[in-house]
């Protein structure tokens, strides 16, 4: 230890002395530190004491720091904000990320994903805005975005193919026990349909049914794709959707898989984010993390 390091002050004194130079007031002081009134005054006068100087100028209602006490405590907060960088150095905070993404990707797809997420990359603070408004990546602080459409999405804009858009039908397998099998007969004429703000039934039902069929009477309209789906999962009517949306439904059982017809629609699903993002290497890991799910989820289905 070198002798400039053996004469410090105390490091508790100093951290009281730069408190009570924001209050100058001992009470106040003791309230931020959690400790008594007493044991400030005490800390004050230590200190002095071990400088040899006078540090405040005692007042009936207040304190006043004296030149002396003026010119230290510049320094020592700059020491004290040395310190706190070389601890948030070694214990740096998780990288903020904010991703964009419509609500049914949010709740079908990305939410019960996120565990292994966050197993995978705990450096990563990752911030999910689910909204079917597309963001702006500079006005909105988004860093990246699962987009529905088909590129370009705009100058500067990377685009990477994250899951085909192939819409089928499904239904809860006790409705379809209690109603028939839709693709069969006039049973389609007993179900409801329930709609998405896409409406592909008509396409869906002129595809499964090319040469005419009886279509049910009874509609329900939801905005959300998800919100269809989780009616189809209670057994109030059939659904269309996305294939990769209802994998864990089906797999569990809780939807079941109609009609052989798999609809496409000239749009599919992107992750797009900027060419020059903020936080390339946490861009590129997300970018990375999505693509991973893609394929275990197409190498499943194959």
């Amino acid at each position: 230890m070198t002798d400039s390091l053996r004469h410090l002050p105390s490091l508790n004194g100093l951290r009281v002395f730069e408190v009570v130079t924001r209050h100058l007031n001992f009470r106040l002081a003791a309230e931020e530190l959690g400790v008594t009134q007493g044991a400030v005054a005490q800390q004050i006068r230590g200190l002095e004491a071990e400088l040899g100087l006078k540090l405040f100028e005692r007042h009936p209602r207040t304190l006043a720091l004296t030149e002396a006490g003026r010119s230290y405590v510049a320094n020592i907060r700059r020491a004290f904000e040395l310190i706190s960088d070389a601890t948030e150095t070694l214990k740096p905070e998780p990288q903020h990320l904010t991703i964009s993404v419509t609500p049914t990707f949010a709740s079908k797809w990305l939410i019960p994903r996120l565990p292994d997420f966050t197993a995978s990359h705990p450096e990563i603070d990752l911030r999910i805005l689910a909204s079917d408004r597309i963001s702006n990546f500079q006005t909105d602080a988004v860093d990246l975005a699962v987009r529905y459409g088909h590129p370009p999405f705009g100058p500067g804009l990377n685009a990477e193919l994250l899951f085909e858009q192939v819409v089928v039908a499904v239904g809860s397998p006790l409705l379809i026990e209690k109603l028939g099998r839709p693709e069969e007969g006039v049973n389609l004429t007993r179900y409801p349909l329930l709609h998405d703000a896409h409406n592909v039934w008509p396409q869906f039902l002129d595809q499964a049914f090319p040469h005419g069929a009886s279509a049910p009477t009874k509609n329900i309209r939801f905005n959300q794709t998800s919100l269809a789906i989780e009616a189809a999962i209670a057994g109030q009517g059939l659904a269309l959707t996305s294939l990769f949306f209802v994998e864990d439904d089906l797999a569990a059982g809780r939807l079941v898989r109609l009609f052989a017809t798999e609809l496409r629609v000239g749009s599919d699903f992107y992750i797009v984010s900027p060419r020059k993002p903020r936080h390339a290497a946490s861009v590129a890991a997300v970018r990375a993390w999505l693509a991973r799910g893609a394929r275990r989820r197409s190498a499943d289905v194959a």
